[in-house]
């Protein structure tokens, strides 16, 4: 990580030492012939949140219907814990995906499921009807949506899953809305993400939802990938938007912006770290992100404004210091170009008696 990255980290939702911690239950089942990739780029987002930040705590346990299991690329994993009689409230169950065949020592496959693999299923499909309730989010990664659609769980909602498995997820869940060539899909307290590594996708985004923004920024850095929305969520987040691209100079220069609202960059400096030209890197801001750098700034700063106006007491000039504008002047130009309304209705909709933000919710971005 360089000199920016330890920033964001050093800084990103660190509560004060008053404050207790947000602890969130993460309960990731663990099937037979699970697809190790499946959890375990999703699980580095949660252990890299744990690091960067101590706000919220996600505290993970790794649970299923067999003590050991052997994974797709032939490793087994031990100490699994047996499936909880219950559910504390606020969890997060975590569904992975498997495969047909493991690979075997020398490279060979395996022999498929057997009979006891396809008990284990049935027991974890028969715990997720009996524990699952109101309140409890259902995260599937890869082909985990079967599981959660056999356990009728799916019903109702929209989802996705990997590509190869649409028909048979349509097939075991017919009265879910399955969304194809999604990254992932949010419905209410459903979580489901496209084939493998889109779970790490997923995973930013719900790191995103519980803690801040400059905390998924920084965990993705960490795994060295790319904040991406999904193409399914009606209510964009403008911290996502202009996300969708592969693009990594354009990545790059979005989360310089993202991390350090307050400072004025110039083209000049975001086109040598891209290692553009400034008239080059404003044309693939234009191609990739479609819209101007100064326009994509302004869009951070107002959405972190809009933040602050329901999430703290601070006034119109704080408001606008802490977001980066030069003045309350400036603030509402800017926001007046994407919202109808002026910035204290924010406050008048939104807000609620609280006190001024733990340290980790004035946020490092800026």
């Amino acid at each position: 990580m360089g000199p920016s990255d330890r920033a964001v980290v050093r800084h990103a939702g660190r509560a004060s030492s008053s404050d207790e911690p947000s602890r969130i239950p993460v309960f990731v089942v663990v099937p037979p012939r699970l697809l190790l990739l499946d959890i375990a780029g999703p699980l580095e987002v949660l252990r890299q949140a744990n690091r960067v930040q101590s706000a919220v705590q996600f505290e993970v346990r790794y649970v299923g219907p067999n003590s050991s299991v052997l994974t797709s690329i032939g490793i087994t994993l031990a100490a699994i814990e047996p499936l909880p009689e219950e559910l504390p409230p606020q969890s997060w169950v975590v569904l992975a995906g498997d495969v047909e065949h493991v690979m075997l020592s020398g490279g060979g496959p395996g022999p498929g499921k057997s009979a006891h693999d396809e008990v284990a299923e049935k027991g974890i499909v028969r715990w997720l009807k009996a524990t699952v309730r109101p309140g409890h989010k259902v995260i599937s990664i890869c082909t985990g949506a079967l599981i959660a659609a056999r356990a009728g769980l799916l019903d109702g909602y929209s989802c996705t899953t990997h590509y190869l498995s649409y028909e048979e997820l349509a097939g075991i869940a017919p009265r879910a809305r399955i969304l194809e060539n999604r990254l992932y899909v949010e419905d209410r307290e459903r979580y489901s993400s496209a084939g493998i590594t889109a779970g790490i996708d997923l995973m930013l985004y719900l790191v995103h939802q519980s803690t801040n923004q400059s905390c998924a920024v920084a965990v993705a850095r960490y795994l060295v990938v790319y904040l991406r929305r999904s193409g399914s969520d009606p209510q964009l987040s403008p911290w996502l938007e202009g996300r969708n691209h592969i693009h990594p100079a354009v990545h790059r220069v979005q989360d310089t912006i993202a991390a350090d609202l307050t400072k004025p960059w110039n083209l000049r400096a975001l086109a040598r770290m891209a290692g553009a030209s400034e008239r080059h890197l404003s044309r693939l801001f234009h191609e990739h992100v479609g819209m101007s750098i100064p326009e994509y700034s302004n869009r951070l700063r107002v959405a972190y404004a809009q933040e602050l106006l329901r999430e703290t007491r601070f006034d119109m000039e704080q408001v606008a210091e802490q977001s980066g504008f030069s003045s309350t002047r400036q603030l509402r130009r800017a926001w007046e170009r994407i919202h109808k309304t002026p910035p204290r209705d924010a406050r008048i909709q939104w807000h609620a008696p609280v006190a001024t933000p733990r340290s980790n919710e004035t946020k490092s971005i800026h």
